[in-house]
């Protein structure tokens, strides 16, 4: 029975200890009451009326406990119930609850107008992503400088502070990112270096250890920036409505890099709102800054004449280093103001860590700053006038816009013009309908993708196609979120395409052809001698030729067809049969979307996967799909 005083408060001294006699217990009683020694039994418990006693389960301290622990339990019990609510909504109604409205998933086709659908981080009351608020431009005020390259962008001020708001989803930064991506390229930098001594060392390197060597740095740097925002599939920044355009801009030594900005920004119809993310990779000869050594830059290999069977002979030489065409853009009188404005955001490799157009274009991808459209293209274009206006209307044409994806081969040009396509007509566009298992033992039975029919000129709608050209494509940004970029994809200059368009479509965007050319682009066959990545890789590892890339390109390219379906080598038993299961390092990221299934879209493409067979789409050629 519990007395009817109050309970005391407790003394501040042990609850028991040892009397002055050594043998002795004493315990506490309310402070109305003097501590007295027990006597006689060592039962005693108080030297006051035993009625005064009063149980530690009564006292104020422990029944404030008591309830502290019940509210925190209630607390998280609602938090875990939400929680649950949310994933319900997103799951089963294809719903996100955004403050008091539930905001449905774009569904396949439908026109959303200017939606932005994807969910926030917990730092902000808006629904636009990591940045805050559509109209808040705080992520881009710390620009990247563009000079000096490799080293240009560890002079951005606060780089810890950056990366951890930007890692957090705190304040993510434009600045933020680039600074995470370089720390993954100086490491890669060393590593490579130290794999290279090894390598001359030794006499022995494997492909499998570079590989490893880069998941584990991808894994440690890329990875926390993935999990934030892309595996909650929310874009990094709000996405601005604008009609601002991000030109996605890869580049690997080469020398219409200026001209390419130069007529990118000359014959856009507002240059002001066109912004570009470059990559480039290029040699920058011996002791290019302090305490790095530099390489001996090369050329491609050159034609040098025939031999006596008449086939070319060719010759890998000596070469200066490689143009910068950020800095002649950057230092034209007519240009400088864009790159002052932070409107040109670039990083620069070393050539000889270039991992291949891929993983350029996963690095350019992340430099993209909430601009209204997603542009990728190559760096040795030329633009038409107004190309940027032409672009986005004609995506609006488009039936299924937003949702809506616009690719093309475009037309080729030899004589270098400056950047600039002439004309007072821009040519019809071409629709890209065919494809083919490559015959190539370096490219193993990918599917390659080409052009069919053209536009005749008199359609009044872009019309579908079933395939995605890396060199050119146009989207509303929110492709970004839907179809990131993949970053576990180094040393594959095939494949990118097919896994491309079949992600897309699964997600949900249409593909488009372009009705007109509004850009040309230089193909470069091997005659003319231009240096490619695949030469780079292999000298750095002393395995000059193309054979060690190969090497490598041949293994990661099982994680395309892992995706694709090729049952014959790449389900995830074989691969793991035969030791290659890393080559799925995260690849559940990366694969199809949920509103149309890979098989639909095989069928739809009319890919056999199976007997090794694209057959003919009749659909895409005739132009009927809208």
């Amino acid at each position: 029975m519990h007395s009817n005083n109050p309970p005391s408060p407790m003394a501040s001294t042990p609850l028991t200890s040892n009397s002055s006699n050594g043998s002795k217990k004493r315990r506490f009683i309310s402070r109305k009451y003097s501590q007295t020694a027990a006597t006689s039994s060592s039962s005693a418990i108080f030297s006051a009326d035993a009625s005064n006693s009063v149980p530690l389960t009564s006292t104020k301290p422990f029944l404030a406990l008591v309830t502290l622990l019940a509210l925190a339990l209630t607390i998280q019990f609602a938090i875990v119930f939400s929680w649950h609510h949310k994933r319900h909504d997103v799951h089963v109604l294809g719903k996100i609850d955004v403050g008091q409205v539930l905001v449905p998933q774009l569904p396949l086709d439908e026109n959303v107008g200017d939606l932005i659908y994807m969910p926030n981080n917990n730092n902000n009351n808006n629904n636009n992503g990591g940045g805050g608020d559509s109209d808040d431009l705080s992520h881009l005020k710390q620009h990247i400088p563009y000079m000096p390259p490799i080293t240009n962008v560890h002079r951005i001020p606060n780089p810890i502070q950056l990366k951890e708001e930007t890692i957090s989803g705190h304040h993510p930064t434009v600045a933020g990112v680039a600074l995470i991506l370089s720390d993954f390229l100086t490491e890669l930098h060393r590593s490579n270096q130290l794999l290279a001594i090894k390598a001359k060392a030794t006499g022995k390197i494997t492909r499998d250890e570079v590989h490893e060597a880069f998941v584990h740095l991808a894994s440690k740097y890329l990875l926390p920036l993935e999990a934030q925002y892309v595996y909650q599939k929310r874009p990094i920044f709000p996405i601005r409505k604008d009609d601002s355009i991000f030109i996605s801009l890869a580049s690997f030594r080469d020398h219409l890099l200026s001209d390419t900005l130069k007529g990118a920004f000359d014959q856009a119809k507002h240059p002001e709102k066109l912004f570009v993310g470059a990559i480039v990779q290029n040699c920058f000869g011996l002791n290019p800054y302090e305490g790095e050594e530099g390489v001996q830059c090369r050329t491609g290999a050159q034609v040098v004449g025939k031999d006596k069977n008449g086939r070319d002979k060719t010759k890998v030489s000596d070469a200066p280093p490689d143009r910068n065409g950020i800095e002649e853009f950057c230092n034209s009188p007519q240009h400088k103001q864009y790159c002052d404005n932070g409107q040109v955001r670039v990083l620069y490799l070393h050539e000889n860590e270039s991992l291949g157009p891929a993983m350029a274009r996963y690095y350019a991808s992340k430099l993209w700053g909430g601009e209204t459209y997603f542009a990728q293209t190559d760096s040795h274009l030329e633009f038409y006038k107004d190309w940027d206006e032409l672009y986005t209307n004609e995506l609006k044409a488009t039936k299924a816009y937003p949702k809506s994806v616009l690719s093309s081969y475009p037309p080729g040009f030899q004589t270098e013009n400056g950047g600039i396509l002439e004309g007072t007509t821009a040519t019809p566009g071409a629709r890209l309908c065919t494809c083919e298992f490559s015959s190539s033992d370096v490219e193993a039975k990918i599917i390659r993708i080409n052009t069919g029919t053209g536009y005749h000129g008199d359609e009044k709608r872009p019309t579908q196609i079933p395939f995605i050209a890396a060199g050119f494509f146009f989207a509303s940004a929110e492709f970004l979120v839907d179809v990131p970029f993949d970053p576990y994809m180094p040393w594959c200059f095939m494949g990118e395409e097919i896994m491309l368009s079949m992600r897309a479509w699964t997600n949900g965007w249409s593909i488009y052809a372009p009705r007109r050319n509004w850009i040309a682009h230089q193909y470069r066959p091997g005659r003319m001698g231009l240096p490619k990545f695949w030469g780079s890789v292999g000298r750095l590892f002393g395995k000059p030729g193309p054979g060690f890339s190969n090497q490598l390109q041949l293994k990661l390219i099982k994680r395309v067809k892992y995706l694709v379906g090729y049952k014959d080598c790449c389900t995830r038993d074989k691969l793991r049969e035969e030791g290659s299961e890393l080559v799925l390092q995260e690849v559940d990221h990366y694969g199809f979307g949920n509103v149309r299934t890979r098989e639909e879209y095989l069928e739809w493409a009319q890919i056999d996967v199976d007997n090794k067979r694209c057959r003919r789409i009749e659909w895409c050629n005739k132009g009927s799909l809208e």
